[in-house]
């Protein structure tokens, strides 16, 4: 096996059993060592430390398969595979959900590799050029552990061009018989479009949230911004709101949003959906002074590299505090950053700003995080991208 050795005292986050070795950290490679090929990772006194996947494009050229002398096969993979769904067993309950996260890549032991399940329809991203090294294997092992109806992947992302992999979408086993799948989650049905839909198909890491924000809607005029196909909105529903506008920028995920109505046999009568961008609709709403009594923010990710955290704050700072100025006295915000380099503590910081410049006074009544099938190891924090609060505006 080909060897990569790391410069001296650059060791440390491998001993910690953190999963990442970027590229200063290393002090020589083999020669031609194919992308993603699984590689012997030495300290500069030739200690071994574990094996792990080359990225030769990426800036993290390492990610680690396992802290010991462990070879990467399908025995290896089957064993993380069934481990990953033994824990989603273990709190099935909680989930109460046919749709969930199984494999959530890092925070599963599996860099790069996720699979979210869809009732018996798996999609599965490669995110890493080490699980796209190992793709075969991997999903032979998903088929002959699960039998699923249809395998799809989903690699039509950015990010993939960073690790030198081409952006793809196929059907690697099965075959997909309609365009929309229907889940279940908590009594609330879905249609989940998983060829076209952002991420998987559907934002598995809001279940806990959606069930949340159904307790705190009764009676109330709630204003779901960024709504996608209506998650939120279908349990500002249940909750008995007394009407719920809807804000987004695809007419496609607006008319699947419909479609949930009608699956769930809800009354469209309180409902009305707005296409268009929403910093654009909640500055408007602010000069006819409209108000709210919930608000939910589930923007997309506005960070994407560091250098853009400063521009993304302020659009985070932005659509607070025009959301602040939208809300009547005692009313609730709902308020989310899915950015992984965006931190609970900054999050916080720029909310707390925003109060401050919309002049109001907001008292933070509970933190909000990820869903429980969406793991986060220990070993890699970064894991936990998913921040949020359930603010009450004074």
């Amino acid at each position: 096996m080909k060897k990569i050795i790391l410069k001296s005292d650059r060791e440390k986050s491998v001993l910690r059993h953190h999963p990442w070795i970027f590229s200063g950290a290393i002090l020589k490679i083999d020669d031609d060592i194919e992308n993603g090929e699984t590689v012997e990772i030495y300290s500069s006194e030739k200690k071994f430390l574990g094996v792990g996947g080359y990225s030769k494009y990426s800036q993290i050229n390492v990610r680690m398969w396992s802290f010991e002398d462990e070879k990467i096969d399908n025995l290896f993979f089957r064993k993380k595979i069934l481990d990953a769904f033994e824990y989603r067993n273990l709190f099935n309950k909680k989930i109460n959900s046919n749709a969930f996260r199984m494999i959530n890549a890092e925070s599963d032991f599996i860099p790069g590799l996720i699979v979210d399940v869809y009732e018996k329809n798996f999609v599965v991203q490669f995110l890493f050029a080490g699980t796209e090294f190992h793709k075969k294997t991997i999903i032979d092992e998903i088929i002959n552990i699960f039998e699923p109806k249809v395998v799809i992947e989903r690699n039509d992302l950015e990010i993939r061009t960073k690790e030198g992999l081409k952006q793809e979408k196929n059907i690697l086993f099965g075959k997909l018989e309609t365009d929309l799948i229907e889940v279940e989650e908590n009594g609330i049905k879905f249609f989940v479009d998983v060829w076209n839909g952002h991420k998987t198909g559907a934002y598995l890491d809001q279940k806990e949230n959606r069930f949340l924000v159904s307790k705190f809607v009764n009676k109330k005029n709630v204003l779901n911004c960024f709504s996608y196909t209506g998650g939120f909105s279908l349990f500002s529903q249940l909750g008995n709101a007394q009407k719920i506008t809807n804000i987004e920028s695809s007419k496609s995920a607006i008319k699947i949003l419909e479609k949930n109505f009608v699956l769930n046999n809800f009354s469209c009568d309180n409902i009305e959906n707005i296409e268009g961008d929403v910093f654009q609709v909640l500055r408007k709403y602010r000069d006819m002074g409209k108000s709210f009594d919930v608000i939910i923010l589930d923007p997309p990710k506005f960070i994407e590299s560091k250098i853009q955290i400063e521009k993304g704050s302020r659009g985070y700072k932005d659509i607070n505090l025009l959301a602040m100025k939208l809300l009547n006295k005692n009313g609730l915000l709902f308020t989310f950053s899915c950015s992984g380099l965006m931190t609970k503590e900054l999050f916080q910081k720029i909310v707390a700003d925003a109060a401050l410049d919309a002049k109001k006074n907001v008292q933070f009544i509970q933190q909000l995080s990820q869903s429980i099938d969406h793991t986060t190891s220990t070993n890699f924090p970064e894991g936990n991208y998913l921040k949020g609060f359930l603010c009450i505006i004074k």
